[in-house]
């Protein structure tokens, strides 16, 4: 504490010396928006990773002694080796500080060899952003000055006229975005600070739940009257929905139609990385049998999902099939939720794998990219990779080369695959089509996955519907979606492939890299002229699982 003072009389020392340069008052300068403290992992490098000649970090206590030592270092918290992976072999990652310093004094610490200094990064959501990338966006000093600003007001209705509440709106001009969400009246004012009516590029209405999108080019709006947008039900699309189930028409396309009812993965365990579960929705009540909020370090808070990305995946694998709402394809599957957004970390990441290893766990969703690597996530996956937790990741969802941790080899990542003819003409969707060839199955790689050598399979990732909070569904898109398709799968291939009861039931890389090859030999080939989209292609659960011909029949039948 008192160094945290020492650190701060100083700042404070400096920020007078500044004020009176400018011939400003110190209470001026005592109230103005500081830069952010930056935060770090630091860790001794594993002896494996160390250059030729160079010696470990005898004491590892001794490392936190230290940090703990420095006047200009705070240690926030000590993240312990983990659980080993077992039978015998040692935890590749290594302990770790996570501390708030200088930018200048993480570069200094980066220069021994005995240290691994990262930064302990923001995690980011794997959730596609159609509205605008932050590439488009102008230098705001180059931007037109506050002009009088322009402002456009919006009804959402249904297509029974029922005003919407909550509706996300955006408009996305030749300058700035701008968002609102609609009241209880269905209405939003939204207030352009350098655009006209006649700059304004894009609008796009996106519902909470029970609706599809709308995506306007070029929207011819009114500025003096109210701007009407009609949205449609998906029970226009999903007859009776969500009184009569739906599966979505990624389960016809991975052949999951086409297997025994009776496979629903019964004691396989499956972790869902993301921003909670709300185990309320009902058709998830009854399926998560625990986690833990790492972000929040409180036990009972994992099953609230302020976000709602977690529910959705979550619904993808295990939604219950009890004839209404959405069913998953693991019905059966032990599910836990460990809440890593928002807010989380890489530091939070690595705990929630820890959680994983502990609990025996056998297929950790990840939903999550980040344009940045880590050397200590890395290992800490490899970690849960001898400990025989399969980890699948989403290639991500900006567009450009697949997104760490999907860049790692330890790891089955999922490019998303979008089919023509299930969504509306005029939503969101159909804006992913844009850019790429289409197959005679109607198949085509959407804009926003990602793409590289590193994608091992594609699956289905646009206008899936699924569940959303508190108790609705949405039509939802993202690799994060797709790799929930495919975790799904993997959990059903664990529990019913004869290979993992006899010769791969050990918890180990090995039986990991026969899980990975079951899925990835069942592929079919998409063919869109670029391998680097698809991987191997869509897998095909019959042949995943090994089913025999009188098997898929009998299946087909009893549906």
């Amino acid at each position: 504490m008192a160094n945290r003072k020492n650190e701060n009389a100083s700042t404070s020392n400096g920020k007078q010396a500044a004020s009176q340069r400018r011939g400003q008052s110190n209470a001026n300068s005592a109230d103005s928006i500081r830069q952010r403290p930056e935060r770090y992992l630091v860790a001794a490098r594993p002896p494996h990773l160390l250059p030729p000649g160079a010696r470990a970090l005898d004491e590892p206590d001794a490392l936190f002694d230290w940090l703990s030592d420095q006047p200009d270092i705070r240690l926030v918290s000590r993240l312990s080796r983990g659980p080993g992976p077992g039978a015998g072999i040692e935890s590749a990652c290594p302990e770790i500080a996570v501390v708030e310093m200088p930018a200048d004094r993480a570069r200094a610490l980066r220069g021994s060899v005995q240290l691994l200094v990262e930064p302990d990064m923001p995690l980011s959501y794997t959730d596609p952003n159609p509205v605008v990338s932050p590439l488009a966006l102008p230098d705001p000093g180059v931007a037109v000055p506050f002009p009088e600003p322009v402002h456009v007001s919006f009804r959402v209705m249904d297509n029974k006229k029922v005003p919407l509440e909550g509706v996300g709106v955006s408009l996305l001009g030749a300058n700035w975005p701008v968002h609102g969400r609609t009241g209880a009246d269905g209405c939003v004012v939204l207030q352009l600070p350098a655009d006209t009516l006649e700059t304004v590029r894009s609008l796009f209405v996106r519902p909470r739940q029970d609706h599809w999108s709308i995506w306007v080019d070029r929207p011819e709006l009114a500025g003096d009257t109210e701007n009407v947008v009609m949205v449609r039900r998906m029970s226009e699309t999903f007859e009776q929905f969500p009184h009569r189930q739906v599966t979505g028409w990624g389960y016809e396309a991975m052949g999951l139609d086409r297997i025994p009812p009776t496979h629903r993965a019964h004691g396989v365990r499956v972790a869902v990385l993301d921003s909670g579960v709300d185990v309320n929705h009902p058709d998830l009540a009854e399926r998560i049998v625990g986690g833990f909020d790492f972000v929040a370090d409180n036990d009972s808070t994992w099953n609230v999902d302020e976000v709602g990305h977690g529910t959705a995946c979550a619904g993808v694998i295990t939604g219950t099939d009890n004839g209404a709402g959405i069913a998953g394809i693991a019905v059966d599957a032990e599910v836990h939720a460990c809440k890593i957004f928002p807010n989380g970390r890489f530091s939070d990441l690595i705990r929630a794998l820890d959680y994983c290893i502990e609990r025996e766990i056998d297929i950790a969703h990840l939903s999550l990219g980040s344009p940045n690597a880590s050397e200590l996530v890395a290992l800490k996956i490899l970690d849960a990779c001898n400990a025989g937790v399969a980890c699948v990741a989403p290639a991500g969802n900006s567009g450009g080369m697949v997104t760490f941790p999907g860049t790692l080899p330890t790891v089955l990542t999922v490019a998303a695959l979008g089919k023509i003819g299930e969504f509306p003409a005029d939503s969101q969707h159909t804006r992913e089509t844009q850019g790429w060839p289409t197959t005679a199955e109607g198949y085509f790689s959407p804009s926003f996955t990602c793409f590289g050598h590193e994608v091992n399979v594609c699956a289905p990732g646009v206008a899936i519907p699924t569940a959303v909070p508190p108790d609705g569904y949405a039509p939802q898109d993202g690799t994060a979606i797709a790799a929930a398709h495919i975790t799904g799968l993997a959990a059903l291939v664990l529990a019913h492939h004869d290979g993992f009861r006899d010769w791969f039931r050990a918890r180990n890389t090995a039986r990991i890299g026969h899980l990975f090859q079951a899925i990835g030999s069942s592929c079919s080939p998409i063919a869109f002229g670029d391998v680097h989209r698809t991987g191997a292609g869509l897998p095909n659960a019959a042949l995943a699982l090994g089913l025999t011909v009188p098997q898929m029949q009998s299946a087909t039948s009893a549906r």
